[in-house]
């Protein structure tokens, strides 16, 4: 089994250990539907040798009244299964897509019980920007039992946020930009009011990225997280439209040692989409 460096892997340490005994690597491209892209055409018309298509978009409890819950352990098991991807591989992730989605399957695995995953720093667009190998069509392993996965714990329902809007237990930052969570129009990718919850600090996903695509450094994430207000020293939970560019944050948090960290699975299109839930609009006064 191949162990993995670190969180993060850049794309010359992929390029060294592609045929690395006992590791898969997935493509986990999603877009948003303004996009308009088909992320598995995509990956068909070009991907990395030996990449295998996670398929995102299909991967959530559709069982759940959470828009796009993150999947039970065994529905990402049984996914992980067909794809030959065994319970003592090492698992590389990477993406296409403007909103770095290789972060949300990193969460899954991660809260899962996977250890051994890494992130690939800048994904295919800057794999494909070095010129480095390209393989097309689809690629798969043989299928192998599925793992055994765990329930995650760093995730927060509703009612847990609601209940901490008294307490303040844990400090909520938003991932989503800055005209989406101040705003009073109509959020232009959800189709709900715009706005945010009371009392949450906001961090665009993209400050924690330089213009690449690749992570910033330690120092400059720390900043970032500092600058929007939050106090490293208390328990944060990370939130955005539907539960995806919050994991950029919370990866982020955990390439700076952070760990007292949380996931709101709804988001704000469960949120906005409550006419109950309260919520707050326009500028900080």
């Amino acid at each position: 089994m191949t162990q993995l460096p670190s969180a993060l892997v850049s794309t010359e340490w992929l390029a060294d250990h592609l045929d690395a005994p006992g590791m898969a690597l997935l493509d986990a491209s999603h877009h948003l539907p303004a996009a308009g892209r088909d992320a598995a055409a995509e990956f068909a018309a070009g991907h990395i040798p030996g990449a295998r298509f996670l398929g995102l978009a299909s991967l959530f409890d559709s069982g759940s009244s959470v828009p796009y819950a993150l999947p039970t352990p065994d529905q990402l098991a049984a996914r992980l299964g067909l794809l030959g991807v065994g319970h003592q591989d090492a698992i590389i992730l990477y993406d296409d897509s403007a909103i770095r989605t290789a972060a949300r399957a990193w969460f899954m695995l991660t809260q899962m019980g996977w250890d051994n995953v890494a992130i690939l720093d800048g994904g295919f667009g800057k794999w494909r920007a070095e010129a480095r190998p390209i393989a097309t069509g689809a690629e798969h392993g043989e299928a192998v039992a599925p793992a055994h996965l765990a329930m995650p714990r760093h995730v927060r329902t509703k009612a847990d946020m609601l209940a901490n809007l008294d307490g303040g237990r844990e400090q909520v930052i938003d991932a989503r930009s800055a005209d989406r969570f101040y705003g009073t129009g109509t959020d232009p990718v959800h189709g709900l009011p715009m706005g945010r919850i009371p009392g949450a600090l906001n961090l665009p996903f993209t400050e924690v990225l330089n213009a690449d695509g690749t992570y910033r450094s330690t120092e400059e994430i720390r900043s970032a997280f500092e600058d929007a207000g939050l106090d490293m020293t208390r328990p944060v939970v990370a939130t955005c439209g539907s539960g995806v560019t919050a994991s950029v944050l919370l990866f982020a948090l955990h390439l700076i040692g952070e760990k007292d960290t949380a996931l709101y699975d709804g988001s704000w299109s469960e949120w906005g989409a409550d006419p109950d839930t309260p919520k707050a609009q326009g500028p900080e006064e």
